[in-house]
């Protein structure tokens, strides 16, 4: 019984051992990359379990106000009275979570909405959601505030941005960049298609502040996708809002500015206001311009020659492209005159010649198998298309045509971007520079809580007055500025210069009414 046991107990070990090798081969084995479905939950819960984590966040809906009742809704708006509240772990409030909001909340493929804040994104998680969110077709808002983004953070975001087709707003508010790391201007790439980008409170220095400018325009690239930058509450003083003024020279996208509360004084208006109005060209702008402008007159080289050519390599003796065509335009002479002078001889002996043509194509065929071969095969073939012709055409009158939608009908021309260069210039004798109209397309610009005293104001009026000269010599496309924000400057509320633009953009306005005179007609 002892030797027995003794056996049983080596097998176990035995087993035992197989077993935890096993087990740590499977370990050792790579897993096999996830393909992610576009449920954010699901696959966002899988890819945290594979790397190990220990706490994975949970996805909950974003908290939204209640909905009024039909009967409050019908009445003046009153405020709901505050709910009874609910307990919870106390720790439970500082979890990390990310809130999401959905087209349908019992669809889980129809997160819209991603926002998360005051938890850190590090790598780790931020290579998570690069495989996540390219997946999720309806996703077109990312909000990530205060989550402590780096360098590195910031450049995986832009890796994967351009795979997410439909994200439009990118919201990375309260994160700041250590000096020396800030890349926030790859986040404005051709590729991407963000329109709305919001860096408020990020500590964007100047550095920051020329590569987003550079990024925005230059001479020979420029965005055209990026509708509306904020940049309130950061660094950039002057030196910052002159690459911003650089880019906006050549930018012809952008409709909404906002430079409120930074560092901002008269030098960086002035230089503002010169790229919305008119600004001399650089030696670099200069070299592009004239470029584009001989690649536009020049004639395409991949072309076919003139037709001077074309008529010499015809007439040119011994040349096998002229002998073929000379050959086909007799044959095309001779065919009427023939079929006109032809007897029913004629047309006997030619009915001969045709058995005899059929009879020697039979040999040919004969001594060439694989002619035979492809003349049944494309036989075959236009028998079958003919069939699936007949099906399709069956189909298509048994079954009855869909109208286009409205949408469908209604497809807006997208209009094609003028590069800045090719405008009209005048050459400034007194310069010697070539001056080029400004950017007209931008609509709104903020400068609130800055330092701008009247001589900035100054400076934003004659831009003003430009563009409205230009629109009313109707040599522009865009309609200028319509609103300038100067609050909280060092500039007084009582200001005549200040009044003075607030009345230009106010009749800018598009619900502007002019006053009226004593008679009753408007001014």
């Amino acid at each position: 019984m002892g030797r027995k046991g003794e056996k049983s107990l080596s097998k176990d070990k035995n087993q035992s051992s197989a077993s935890q090798d096993t087990q740590d081969e499977d370990s050792n084995k790579t897993p096999e990359p996830y393909n992610c479905s576009g449920f954010f939950q699901p696959d966002f819960t899988e890819l945290c379990h594979r790397q190990d984590m220990t706490y994975v966040p949970q996805i909950v809906p974003r908290p939204k106000p209640p909905a009024p009742s039909p009967s409050q809704a019908a009445e003046e708006p009153v405020e709901p009275p505050p709910k009874t509240y609910t307990m919870k772990d106390k720790f439970e409030y500082f979890k990390p979570s990310i809130q999401v909001e959905m087209d349908n909340p019992d669809k889980l493929d129809t997160v819209t909405e991603v926002y998360i804040r005051g938890w850190k994104v590090d790598d780790c998680m931020m290579e998570i959601f690069k495989q996540c969110w390219p997946a999720m077709e309806r996703l077109h808002t990312i909000n990530l505030w205060q989550v402590g983004l780096t360098g590195e953070t910031v450049a995986i975001l832009a890796s994967f941005m351009p795979l997410c087709m439909n994200l439009k707003n990118l919201i990375l508010d309260g994160n700041s960049i250590q000096e020396g790391e800030e890349n926030w201007h790859l986040l404005v790439d051709d590729d991407s298609s963000v329109q709305l980008l919001s860096l408020q409170h990020c500590s964007v220095s100047d550095e920051a502040a020329e590569g987003i400018g550079k990024a925005l325009g230059t001479a020979k690239r420029f965005n055209t996708k990026l509708m509306s930058l904020n940049l309130a509450g950061n660094r950039i003083t002057d030196v910052g809002a002159e690459h911003l003024a650089g880019g906006l020279r050549m930018n012809r996208s952008l409709l909404s500015l906002s430079l409120a509360n930074n560092h901002i004084g008269d030098k960086g208006v002035k230089k503002i206001a010169e790229a919305l109005s008119r600004f001399p060209l650089t030696h670099e702008e200069v070299v592009e311009r004239r470029r584009l402008i001989s690649e536009k007159g020049s004639p395409e080289r991949n072309k076919s020659p003139p037709p001077s050519r074309r008529a010499e390599s015809k007439d040119r003796p011994g040349s096998v492209r002229s002998s073929s065509h000379t050959d086909k335009d007799k044959s095309k002479r001779d065919k009427p005159s023939a079929k006109k002078n032809k007897d029913p001889k004629a047309k006997e002996e030619d009915k001969k010649g045709g058995t005899r043509k059929e009879k020697d194509d039979k040999g040919s065929s004969k001594k060439d198998p694989r002619g035979a071969r492809a003349l049944k095969l494309l036989s075959v073939l236009t028998a079958s298309i003919a069939a699936d012709a007949g099906k399709s055409v069956g189909k298509t009158k048994d079954k009855k045509v869909k109208k286009p939608t409205p949408l469908e009908q209604e497809q807006p021309d997208v209009p094609e971007v003028i590069n800045p260069l090719m405008e009209v210039a005048d050459y400034m004798s007194e310069l010697k520079t070539l001056m080029v109209a400004g950017n007209r397309v931008l609509l709104n610009l903020n400068l609130s809580r800055n330092q701008i005293t009247e001589d900035g104001v100054e400076e934003l009026i004659k831009a003003a007055q430009y563009q409205k000269t230009l629109l009313m010599d109707n040599k522009i496309n865009g309609t200028g500025l319509m609103r300038i924000c100067l609050h909280k400057n060092k500039v007084s509320a009582d200001s005549d210069e200040l009044k003075k633009l607030n009345d230009m953009m106010a009749a800018k306005h598009p619900f502007y009414k002019p006053p009226a005179t004593p008679d009753g007609e408007a001014v």
